[in-house]
């Protein structure tokens, strides 16, 4: 009692005087030695008492502060700088020593605190002195102490120009801006229900669990004993408050908020601190985007390298731990731990993971089916009649398929080729295509369900976007029209709907030029295969003679991939230059412009020649003797004996595997070499151990930027694979293999390249994937039309069902087996006369080396009548039959395809029952919970009033 009076007689912070401070603090040291004797004699809890002090002592530092940041000069200068050493110069090193805390001397050597050891640093700025943007660095790092934020710097080892600011956030600092965001934090343990069961299903589901017992533990799951309590998950969590503190569960003030949490609270009070006087001078980006400050980032939390193992000695730290269980080779084949990933990260790019990791297992199914179609192909391939007649038609001489150099050639020249096309194009492609379009929807819709499971684990389901702020580009064109906000009520730029409309034409007439540069190159794509055909036949080498097709064809792929390459890297110039030709409003608004034009250039550049070969390879060709030709010069190449399909088959895998090859070199292999050069440079220099002694934040400076477009490129990846795997599948059934297995490959790539090679980005909070999941609707909805078109129109199914049905030995019985497929080659084919070929088109050869004697007649892919008919090469009714049964089999493919997939997602609910229960039980035990821990504070308040003797009336409850 008597120290109760002595401390409701310390003098408040408004009237202590600068002189006084020490005194303060004298007098905080002679209280804690005249209590440590008492303690001893008194069973009395003092540590209570203990901490009011410090905490009184806490907020006059923080005044003082606040008054030095205020009145003080600018201390951009040297009076905050430590030249190569950990050498601290804040008031908290003094505070927190005199009370005489032990600091562990790791915390002072990890290069991840402040040197007093205690105050972790939570942001990193980087800034060269010379810079000539002085003044601006000095009042924006004036106001940040004024904030209530501790700093401190420290020049590079390696480059005295080269300077840290080290920031650190206080508790205080913590609670009023968490509070401020709306912060989650946890406040109780989750109570978990079961729903009440009858006891014939209590029994199955023990004899199950029995039954499972006895099987192997799934190897994909991770040790949970490897992983750390992430308690947020397992409590019920609610926007922080200072005012009901005590509500929530905090064992240690330290670590209440994590590190994650910590830098992002930090970027958000950078991001509203004023460099100048005026409204638009306020924010860390600006500062960036002028060369203020070179570098901003939090720092990684330590080495992800230990010399000790970590199932014998334990993680070092949250990166060590994700580098073991995450991004290392060694755990490929199991789960992500995500909620780590989210922890470490964030939101958004655990959502990402999330995302690919959902992707990549949906495409085990698609891989199984597809690989069963390829099987199928491979074991039916000594059955199929079709097969079976090109290579036994040794007397049908096929026409030469290009001017003078090309020979006639034996259809039974092509009878790998025809044995390869069935290995994709067989009885069950159709039912591959319907799957796979199915699968597209099954996909998203699943997808619909796990982000909304996830979202409720994390707490992003009540989470909204704070009001986004203008981008400077806008506020400095548009800073002489203001109106009203109508949210905030504050004035703001105003862009007019006339000048918005034309920047908006101008931007699609550059979209709509830079197809057209795709369409150019893919036309030069086309005249280098009509040229290179004629070329190849006539090479000397007998290998490329026999084969200038499929030589014309693998070059010409190898080529546009190249070209695609090349382009790739303008069309990101373009997309940049029209995306701020519009002036969007907001960042958001910026990322989506630039999303969808990015997207839209590099999807037509990629799928451009894809839909030449599928839909326009040997279409338009007209027959011999009346060829069409470009430019009346260059005679339209025609498809393979075999079909147009094998080249679709080659075009596909070929930029397939090289795209993905491609990508994921520069992927890992750009931030290596560059990282792997740094060191260098930095071994040279300091030697083998310099770089071991580097404090934390040198080692991070050295790390690769995280893209400026942030995680564009791999949502772009991903997407362009998606497209990959549904628009062109029916042709090309291994795509999910292959998308399968760079998948794999891809999610510990990124994960290798986010825990090591590039700086530690900052956390960010995200409710799903954004604008990308209406892209892959509008991909989902293109692959049924395309699949329905490459069935009908690229591949032989139509016309082998139309002969079956109509024209084979079985026409009318109702059946199309391997049986009445006899005859199909000879009647897919016409007849031609030889001496009625074009003079530029008349082969060298005249075919003697066949029969030793002149060529008559050569046989063509199409349906027309013969030369001594009244109408010479004019269609026949077969022709019109099977056109009619194509046109047919895409009406009714599209419309069935699109009900099953509206039906699908109408019957799958975007919420799952068990987590809407979930959600309400929750709701109502958190009313139920709050209400609790109010009562039992103010019963608690009513027994030590009436134990100080302070008892009131008319007291409630």
């Amino acid at each position: 009692a008597g120290f109760s009076t002595a401390l409701s007689q310390t003098p408040s912070i408004s009237s202590i005087s600068s002189e006084g401070r020490e005194d303060l603090q004298v007098n905080q040291l002679e209280t804690q030695i005249w209590i440590k004797p008492d303690m001893q004699k008194r069973d009395v809890d003092f540590s209570e008492i203990l901490n009011a002090i410090q905490e009184i002592a806490k907020d006059v530092n923080i005044f003082f502060d606040e008054l030095e940041g205020v009145n003080s000069p600018s201390k951009d200068d040297d009076s905050l700088l430590h030249h190569g050493n950990l050498t601290c110069t804040s008031d908290d090193a003094s505070r927190l020593e005199v009370v005489g805390e032990e600091v562990p001397d790791k915390n002072k050597t990890n290069g991840l605190y402040f040197r007093d050891g205690k105050c972790r640093i939570d942001y990193i700025l980087v800034y060269r002195k010379s810079n000539p943007q002085t003044e601006k660095r000095e009042v924006f790092e004036r106001n940040i102490r004024a904030e209530g934020l501790q700093m401190e710097k420290e020049s590079s080892l390696t480059n005295s120009d080269i300077i840290f600011v080290k920031l650190h956030a206080p508790w205080e600092v913590l609670g009023k801006y968490a509070e401020l965001m709306n912060v989650r934090m946890p406040f109780r343990r989750k109570i978990y229900y079961l729903h009440r069961r009858y006891k014939f299903m209590n029994r199955i589901e023990k004899q199950i669990s029995r039954f499972r017992g006895w099987l192997p533990k799934k190897p994909m799951k991770l040790d949970k004993e490897t992983l750390p309590d992430l308690e947020e998950n397992d409590c019920y969590t609610a926007p922080f408050s200072q005012q009901r503190i005590h509500h929530f569960i905090i064992h240690n003030k330290d670590t209440f908020f994590n590190n994650a949490t910590r830098s992002r609270i930090v970027h958000h009070i950078l991001q509203r601190v004023k460099y100048e006087e005026g409204k638009n001078k306020i924010g860390l980006n600006r500062l960036l985007s002028n060369g203020s400050y070179e570098a901003a980032f939090p720092l990684h939390e330590g080495s992800y390298r230990s010399k000790n193992s970590i199932k014998t000695h334990g993680a070092e730290n949250h990166r060590h731990l994700l580098y073991e269980c995450w991004a290392s080779w060694g755990v490929w084949y199991k789960y992500q731990p995500l909620d780590l990933v989210r922890r470490y990260f964030g939101e958004k790019i655990g959502l990402y993971f999330a995302w690919l990791g959902w992707y990549t297992g949906m495409l085990f199914p698609a891989a199984f089916i597809g690989l069963f179609v390829f099987l199928y192909g491979v074991t039916t391939l000594n059955h199929c009649q079709v097969s079976k007649e090109v290579c036994q038609a040794t007397d049908i001489i096929m026409c030469p398929i290009c001017d003078k150099y090309c020979p006639f050639m034996r259809l039974s020249d092509s009878c790998i080729y025809a044995k390869v096309t069935h290995l994709f194009d067989n009885g069950a492609t159709v039912f591959f295509a319907v799957f796979m379009a199915v699968w597209a929807t099954v996909f998203l819709e699943f997808w619909k369900r796990r982000r909304a499971v996830i979202a409720y684990d994390w707490d992003l389901i009540d989470w909204e976007e704070e009001e986004e702020e203008i981008r400077p580009q806008f506020e400095a064109k548009y800073s002489k029209k203001e109106r009203m906000n109508p949210i905030s009520g504050k004035p703001e730029p105003y862009q007019a709907f006339a000048d918005k409309c034309s920047r908006l034409i101008v931007s699609a007439s550059g979209i709509f030029f830079m197809i057209c540069v795709v369409i150019a190159a893919v036309f030069g794509i086309v005249i280098y295969r009509v040229v290179t055909v004629s070329t190849f036949a006539a090479f000397k080498w007998a290998l490329i003679r026999n084969n200038s097709q499929v030589a014309t064809t693998g070059t010409a792929v190898c080529i546009n991939f190249c070209i695609i390459m090349l382009l790739n890297v303008l069309y990101e110039k373009v997309a940049l230059f029209l995306t701020n030709l519009e002036q969007p409003r907001t960042e958001s608004e910026w990322e989506n412009s630039f999303t969808l034009k990015m997207f839209l250039f590099q999807f037509v550049n990629l799928n451009s020649s894809t839909f030449y070969i599928a839909f326009f390879l040997g279409r338009f060709t007209g027959h011999p003797g009346a060829y069409l030709r470009l430019i009346n010069r260059w005679r339209l190449e025609e498809c393979h004996p075999s079909g147009c399909l094998i080249d679709l088959c080659m075009q596909m895998g070929i930029i397939m595997v090289l795209k993905q090859t491609w990508n994921n070199f520069m992927e890992l292999g750009y931030p290596l070499i560059q990282n792997w050069w740094t060191r260098r440079k930095l071994r040279q220099e300091y030697g083998t151990q310099g770089k071991t002694s580097f404090p934390q934040w040198e080692k991070d400076y050295n790390l690769q930027p995280m893209n400026a477009y942030g995680l564009f490129d791999e949502y772009l990846e991903m997407i362009l694979q998606f497209g990959f795997t549904t628009i062109f599948v029916a042709a090309f059934p291994l795509a999910p293999l292959l998308a399968l297995l760079n998948n794999i490959i891809e999610i510990r790539l990124d994960a290798y390249k986010f825990v090591t090679q590039w700086r530690r980005p900052l956390a960010s909070r995200a409710k799903d994937i954004g604008i990308w999941y209406g892209i892959l609707e509008g991909i989902g909805i293109l692959s049924v039309i395309t699949n329905a078109f490459v069935i009908a129109v690229t591949s032989d199914f139509i016309p082998r069902l139309v002969y079956a049905y109509k024209y084979g030995p079985c026409a009318g019985q109702g059946e199309a087996g391997q049986k009445c497929m006899v005859g199909y080659v000879n009647a897919s084919l016409s007849v031609f006369l030889v001496s009625d070929f074009e003079n530029r088109s008349e082969p060298t050869s005249n075919g003697s080396e066949f029969s030793g004697s002149p060529l008559k007649y050569c046989r063509y892919r199409d349906y027309r009548d013969p030369p001594h008919s009244p109408v010479p090469y004019g269609y026949t009714l077969q022709f019109w039959h099977v056109l009619a049964a194509r046109l047919a089999f895409i009406i009714v493919f599209e419309h069935l395809v699109f009900c099953i997939k509206h039906l699908i997602s109408y019957l799958i609910p975007d919420l799952p029952k068990d987590l809407r229960d979930r959600m309400r039980r929750e709701k109502y035990l958190i009313q139920e919970m709050m209400y609790e821990a109010e009562l039992e504070r103010l019963q608690k308040e009513r027994k030590e009033r009436k134990r100080n003797g302070k008892s009131y009336h008319n007291e409630w409850p």
